[in-house]
């Protein structure tokens, strides 16, 4: 096609869409389908024919003729944010709710990156939101009702990968990965918390709740005069989460192992607690681990969302005090602390923590190794750090301490 005659094709699309637009204006959506028809065979490459030819469509309640306009403009452009408007608005219309809700999904992500609105588009946009959430919820309702029957054979703790695919596909769940500060050992499971059975001597450990509770008691008693912030950043440092805890007994401490090194002063006020910690299979790596103490968040406090330093770790909590009101988030699964139930985690998964009570809060806390790391893979890390600190670099403890 010459150059003229492309002049001339888009003249008579032109031509016939002022027609088009004429008949429209009249209400004779029959005139002007045909001759939007006529001016979109003209110039096919024109979005703004094929939404006019859809519009004509709409008017002459043609709801087929309406979708192939539509789609020959997403054929052009997917993103066309008129087209997903109407093709969104035709689904909701004819009542195609799963196809109504994924396009007006799209036209929400759409619109997020339009800097200027206008009122119109945002009360379309209110709209999309609403509908989406209404059938998502919908939708949501159907799974659970038809899983129901086969969900009810099989226990909570060996569905709960599968329920938390469900609710990811739903968009009732994100997905959150490992995103250690310090090491990252590659292809370790992203488990939230981890499955009990991988720790067996959590039982033991549960059974010294109470002795592990009176020392703690003890120590109170005395006024926790020898806790610590658990914040404590270096002077200087900018604006951060960690600000408002900075230097605050908010947030404390009393550490029985650190870095790998045994707090003999701490252990010695508390020898029933060193003793159960030790029995425990704790990683020994100088410089790193294990790590061990008491943990106390005073009323009304929130640690906000944050990572820890590294995978190969798992970190094991032993609630002690807990009044109601207190709850732990890691990904996205939220638990509320019991005395005495202990659990283990992944704390390079976004994880925060709430009292939200009028009581001190008290958790004994210490790490072991990832129980999905190989032994072979965990003498082979502790030889990386001793040749890491041999070297002469000297790293920071804390790629794989707290």
């Amino acid at each position: 096609m010459n150059s003229d005659t492309a002049l001339a094709d888009t003249a008579s699309a032109m031509a016939l869409n002022a027609e088009g637009m004429a008949a429209l204006g009249r209400g004779a959506f029959a005139e002007a389908a045909d001759l939007f028809a006529q001016a979109a065979a003209a110039d096919p490459q024109a979005p703004s024919l094929w939404i006019n030819l859809a519009t004509a469509h709409r008017g002459a309640g043609d709801d087929e003729g309406e979708r192939a306009a539509l789609n020959r403009v997403l054929e052009m452009d997917q993103r066309h944010l008129t087209a997903n408007i109407r093709m969104a608005e035709l689904h909701e219309r004819l009542g195609e709710a799963g196809k109504a809700s994924f396009r007006w999904s799209g036209v929400l992500a759409l619109a997020q990156a339009l800097p200027d609105r206008p009122l119109a588009l945002e009360q379309l946009l209110d709209h999309a939101r609403d509908y989406a959430a209404t059938q998502g919820k919908a939708f949501g309702e159907a799974i659970d009702s038809g899983l129901e029957a086969a969900r009810g054979g099989v226990p909570p703790s060996e569905r709960r990968r599968f329920d938390a695919c469900v609710d990811t596909m739903l968009g009732r769940r994100r997905i959150y990965h490992s995103q250690p500060e310090g090491l990252h050992f590659p292809f370790l499971p992203a488990d939230e918390f981890f499955d009990r059975s991988h720790f067996p001597w959590l039982d033991q450990l549960e059974v010294m709740t109470g002795a592990i509770r009176d020392e703690f008691e003890a120590l109170r008693a005395e006024g926790l005069s020898d806790f610590s912030p658990y914040v404590e950043m270096e002077a200087g440092a900018p604006l951060n989460k960690w600000t408002a805890l900075d230097h605050s007994l908010d947030w404390s401490a009393l550490h029985l192992w650190r870095h790998g090194e045994r707090i003999d002063t701490s252990c010695a006020r508390c020898p029933e607690t060193a003793a159960a910690i030790a029995a425990m299979p704790l990683a020994h790596v100088p410089r790193r681990m294990p790590t061990a103490f008491f943990s106390v968040l005073k009323p009304r406090t929130h640690l906000p969302a944050h990572e820890g330093v590294s995978n190969a770790r798992a970190i094991i909590h032993l609630p002690l005090i807990v009044p109601p009101g207190c709850r732990f988030r890691v990904g996205g699964e939220t638990r509320e602390w019991r005395a005495g139930e202990a659990w283990a985690f992944d704390d390079t998964i976004e994880h925060e923590a709430w009292n939200d009570s009028d009581q001190l809060r008290a958790i004994l806390i210490f790490d072991t190794w990832n129980p999905h790391l190989s032994a072979a893979e965990r003498r082979l890390l502790t030889a990386f750090f001793a040749a890491t600190d041999a070297s002469g670099l000297d790293p920071a403890a804390s790629a794989i301490g707290d």
